[in-house]
């Protein structure tokens, strides 16, 4: 939390899981405490469908159905038979990290993507994926991606396309951090000057907020994906 700003009481405090030794060393482990209660959550839900799959979709399975066929339409209207391949992992990706921001507005918690790790890990992981998909696709033909349309600009072309892929997990991360973070102060603020009646409309543009930044991330991984499976020109 920002300095001056009281600092709420979190479980991961109170279960001791703020910090960990690691080898001697007091290691920050509250974004991996929390990362573990999405994951349950996210676990949870999935167990909960498996067993209550319908033809005629109950209100758990017809939310969870709206919000997947959904995107994964929309994937598919964007980069065509080839999106469903690779929607799984996409999907993934916007599920983990929107109920990652969701805890966030849960009393008690803290947003695993409040902290830049969580966030850097998730980035890597994003820019080797798409990256993968690419080389698989094109084998050696995929660094024609970076060479530009003409052979003329390869000196040109190729450091520039190299350092704006570099670039993408950086943006990814900080974009993501800055948000999500930014999100949790404002609230603690609204809730210092105003307890009820400053937090409570808040929390709902804040719910809405930290769903757009799921999407984001969801949007730019589906773009990356797109660029890495075209064809060069």
């Amino acid at each position: 939390m920002a300095g001056g700003l009281p600092h709420p009481v979190l479980w991961s405090t109170l279960a001791g899981m703020d910090h960990i030794t690691i080898n001697g060393a007091q290691t920050e482990f509250k974004h991996v405490f929390y990362t573990w209660i999405a994951m349950a959550i996210l676990f949870s839900f999935a167990f909960l469908l498996r067993g209550k799959v319908k033809m005629v979709p109950g209100k758990l399975q017809n939310v969870f159905e709206v919000i997947i066929g959904g995107l994964e339409e929309f994937v598919v209207s964007n980069i065509g038979e080839d999106g469903r391949k690779i929607f799984h992992v996409l999907i993934a990706l916007f599920l983990f990290i929107l109920f990652n921001n969701l805890l966030g507005l849960v009393p008690g918690c803290d947003a695993p993507t409040a902290n830049v790790n969580t966030n850097a890990a998730l980035a890597i992981f994003t820019f080797l994926y798409y990256n993968w998909i690419g080389i698989k696709r094109w084998g050696v033909g995929y660094i024609k991606h970076f060479c530009g349309p003409f052979w003329w600009l390869i000196p040109l072309m190729l450091p520039l396309e190299l350092i704006s892929h570099a670039a993408r997990p950086l943006s990814l991360t900080l974009r993501l951090f800055g948000n999500i973070r930014g999100e949790e102060i404002v609230l603690v603020l609204f809730f210092m000057l105003a307890p009820i009646f400053g937090t409570v409309p808040i929390y709902f543009l804040f719910l809405l907020a930290k769903c757009l930044q799921a999407f984001i991330w969801f949007m730019l991984g589906m773009i990356y994906l797109k660029g890495s499976l075209e064809h060069a020109h």
